[in-house]
């Protein structure tokens, strides 16, 4: 049986990402799956951090037969700024797991890790192989880092990798600077999961209480998303909802929102609970304004959004929706976003070719690709 050890950005649960999706369908490998350390800062900072040494604290869980996830130890603040940090939590954390692998008894298994902060841990863990697949730009997420140091990370672990995957074309464009053999794979959609929107479902007890026309947006609330389209619409048709469903992240300006009448948010909902929602809305939103983070993103949310086929009304950004330009209405200001909502409502005929593009995309297929580029084979999907 295969064996991998995934360091990843993201933890397991509650919130399913691409680190999930590809493991989870890893069927014919043993899989160590290792959650984002939190800082010893965090704590004093953010309550929900606390949720994070506990999970270290309470050892290794197991969400599938072949995955057992453990949390990694409490780190140093401030690794993003400093190199010197970075190496210096690397030992603990190489240490840690080299602890699990020795338990588990893995001796050489693939490395693949999602955090350029992996490049001072490669060399202290055992490995036949080191996969970097690249989600973000992560030097754009600001905050407690400097952009040059982890740009510098990133650059070193590319450097090491024996396979490097990215979601976005500019991300793969950068990335083969450093390593040419890089893969452009983008994200992709849990298809039977979302395709079920395309059905009428019952609508949630929190929806049904909001007036429809209703445009929905689900996921995270972050800084990149343009929030000048929603407050044009928002004052544009007072009698049309917006409903956004996902965690609130720092920095995000919606506190005007938050004032309107119209503008609802529901926050985190379980992602199975998710269809439900989508069936219920008029029209999806994927809106990201410009920025270095969001040219890069490749956007979970919109492979979801068609395989539901329901309508979708897009900013430009990121560069790959436009490939669907034919089948999604794109607005590239706030006027125009505030016609697409107008106009979606007068009918829409491209459910079909939505929930086709959705299938194309879905997680198995895109998986399979990463894993013939690994073991020049496909995997073993549920």
């Amino acid at each position: 049986m295969k064996k991998i050890v995934c360091l990843s950005t993201s933890p397991w649960y509650p919130i399913p990402t691409r680190k999930q999706q590809v493991m989870g369908r890893i069927q014919d490998a043993e899989i160590l799956y290792f959650d984002p350390p939190v800082t010893l800062l965090a704590p004093l900072k953010d309550r929900t951090a606390w949720c994070g040494l506990t999970a270290f604290l309470r050892g290794g869980v197991k969400p599938k037969d072949n995955i057992t996830v453990y949390r990694l130890p409490p780190v140093l603040p401030f690794f993003n700024r400093f190199r010197w940090i970075n190496r210096l939590n690397q030992v603990f954390q190489s240490r840690f797991v080299r602890r699990k692998m020795k338990k588990h008894g893995f001796e050489k298994p693939v490395l693949w890790t999602y955090s350029p902060t992996a490049c001072d841990a490669a060399s202290r863990i055992p490995h036949s192989m080191l996969v970097y697949d690249c989600v973000d730009r992560h030097s754009a997420y600001g905050g407690q880092m400097s952009p040059v140091v982890v740009d510098a990370m990133e650059a070193d672990l590319a450097r090491q990798c024996d396979r490097v995957f990215a979601t976005a074309k500019p991300l793969a464009e950068r990335l083969a600077a450093y390593q040419p053999n890089v893969q452009f794979i983008p994200n992709g959609a849990d298809f039977e999961r979302f395709n079920q929107a395309a059905s009428a479902l019952p609508c949630p007890e929190d929806l049904a209480a909001i007036p429809t026309p209703r445009f929905g947006f689900v996921g995270a609330l972050q800084p990149c998303i343009a929030y000048d389209y929603l407050s044009a619409a928002a004052h544009a048709h007072p009698d049309y909802h917006f409903v956004l469903i996902g965690g609130e992240k720092p920095g995000s300006d919606f506190l005007d929102l938050k004032q309107l009448p119209n503008v609802h948010f529901l926050g985190l909902r379980k992602n199975e609970d998710l269809p439900q929602y989508l069936a219920n809305f008029d029209a999806l939103l994927n809106l990201f304004a410009e920025s270095d983070l969001s040219k890069d993103v490749s956007p979970l949310k919109f492979y979801e959004y068609l395989a539901t086929g329901k309508p979708i009304l897009s900013t430009p950004q990121p560069e790959q929706v436009m490939q669907y330009c034919d089948i999604i209405r794109v607005a590239d200001s706030a006027e125009a976003f505030v016609s697409a909502c107008e106009n979606v409502l007068h009918g829409d005929d491209g459910q079909e070719a939505r929930i086709e593009a959705g299938r194309q995309s879905a997680w198995d297929a895109r998986v399979a690709q990463l894993c013939a580029a690994v073991w020049g084979e496909e995997t073993k999907n549920p």
